[in-house]
């Protein structure tokens, strides 16, 4: 053995356990981009697609989901966030695949059923052959229940697939997380491997120095990252975005009351988490009076986000033709709702990112009001890409109601999202060419030739043969 040989053998690559399919068999409605990352998704069985909102993550796992119950004669499960389970399953009639929605074990189905994750305790699995979680990134916490659950039932399901937005390339936990779901690696196997803890740190960590493109290959070996079809080489036609245009309106409270409850004629901007909170406390009637103005001007559709439940409270009493949506609501009546705006028979919807803000597609809106926000800038980014996703026609404008004294709010969260955009822009450089390769190689191992007809050979060649046949035999 060379030492060339030495050191490939040592390559940590997640191993494929899937199997070739040829591309006719895929659903023609698909994208030739998307037959392509399907194939490998079937090929490796265990996977993730990191794909930005509107790249069709749907179409893609249940085309997956397809192939497998067809192949292995299984069924297989999908999670999904609350009211998404039914917009699944309109995609699946669109694109000719049958999806069947499930609240208990007696509503089974052979081939693919869908759940949210709220009813992960309800089922038996043992007829579940493959898994997919749609927002896998309900698996960045880990210590959370619903992430040990998964980890637990799922162990040694065959063939599993996580489908979310990219996450930040600098969260090493949330990847962590998704390996050991997928069962490629632990989360601590993946640190002890590639990192190293942070000027002495215990609870940050960097990547060694001589690991850095090792770790990104592991990571391309199992997991599909694209903002767009061309950072895997695919033309971008269909998918460029409209502009997102931020609005921001500052309001002016009367009275101002401090964390130690000191009454104030002048705005006292916050510094910490805590001021923030009193700050929005103050200026909540401010705000909700702002936000409905808004809303009342237009006749369209829009999507407003609160924090506060008094905010959500106000605004539904405030603003025309509006329905709320809280948590202590129905799982029916928020399902209801939430597909309801979807189809254009609500004009407002108003709730919380916590709540409506994970895995809807809401192209059909383009006007977007935060009358609070949260100091989550995930939270932020996946209500606003509700509606700023592949498939939107017209520019997005989401409006941002603040009061003078929670400081440049608008600047700040301009600045995460363009921090945001460079890490994961740096995520797609540093996995695209390895993945592509990979991606182009099993293009090629599954489209083999087929013969379909018998060959015919020229009269000629026969007479010239059979004349050569009998010189040799006489």
């Amino acid at each position: 053995m060379t030492y060339e040989e030495f050191i490939e053998n040592k390559k940590i690559i997640s191993s494929s356990n899937g199997f070739s399919v040829p591309n006719k068999s895929l659903n023609p409605k698909a994208f030739e981009w998307q037959k392509d990352i399907i194939r490998w998704a079937l090929q490796k069985g265990r996977c993730e697609l990191w794909e930005e909102c509107g790249l069709g993550k749907t179409l893609q796992s249940l085309e997956w989901a397809r192939h497998i119950c067809e192949r292995e004669k299984t069924n297989v499960i999908i999670f999904a966030p609350l009211a998404v389970s039914k917009q699944t399953k309109e995609e699946g009639e669109k694109f000719g695949i049958p999806v069947n929605i499930i609240e208990n074990q007696s509503d089974i189905k052979t081939g693919i059923n869908i759940t949210n994750y709220e009813k992960l305790e309800k089922f038996d699995y043992s007829s579940f052959g493959g898994v997919v979680l749609d927002e896998s990134s309900i698996l960045k916490s880990h210590s959370g229940i619903t992430r040990n659950m998964l980890n637990d039932i799922f162990r040694n399901t065959p063939y599993k697939l996580g489908c979310s937005a990219t996450p930040a390339p600098n969260d090493y936990m949330e990847i962590g997380c998704h390996a050991e779901f997928l069962g490629i690696m632990s989360r601590a196997e993946m640190l002890s491997t590639y990192f190293v803890h942070d000027s002495g740190d215990t609870a940050k960590w960097r990547l060694k120095g001589h690991a850095a493109e090792k770790f990104w290959e592991w990571i391309a070996s199992w997991a599909v990252v694209m903002q767009k079809p061309s950072d895997l080489g695919y033309p971008d036609d269909g998918y460029l975005l409209p502009s997102l245009n931020l609005h921001e309106h500052i309001v002016h409270a009367e009275n101002y009351e401090s964390t130690d409850r000191q009454m104030s004629f002048f705005p006292i901007v916050a510094q910490t988490l805590m001021e923030r909170r009193v700050a929005r406390k103050n200026s909540t009637n401010e705000r909700v009076d702002k936000a409905a103005e808004i809303a009342n001007s237009t006749d369209e559709q829009v999507l407003i986000w609160c924090d506060l439940n008094i905010e959500s409270e106000m605004l539904s009493k405030a603003v025309n033709d509006s329905v709320e949506v809280k948590g202590a609501d129905s799982d029916n009546h928020k399902t209801t709702a939430m597909n309801d705006f979807t189809h254009n028979r609500i004009r407002v919807l108003i709730s919380k990112p916590s709540i409506a803000g994970w895995g809807m597609n809401w192209q059909n809106c383009h006007k977007v009001i935060f009358v609070g926000l949260s100091d989550s800038f995930e939270q932020y980014y996946q209500a606003v890409r509700r509606c700023w996703r592949y498939g939107q026609e017209k520019p997005v404008d989401v409006h941002i109601v603040v009061a003078d004294s929670e400081g440049a709010v608008r600047q700040n969260i301009q600045k995460k999202h363009e921090e945001f955009q460079r890490m994961t822009t740096e995520l797609v450089k540093h996995t695209q060419n390895i993945l592509a390769a990979s991606i182009q190689q099993t293009q090629r191992i599954t489209e083999t030739y087929e013969a379909n007809e018998k060959i015919k050979i020229p009269k000629w060649i026969v007479g010239e043969t059979c004349e050569r046949e009998s010189a040799v035999n006489y």
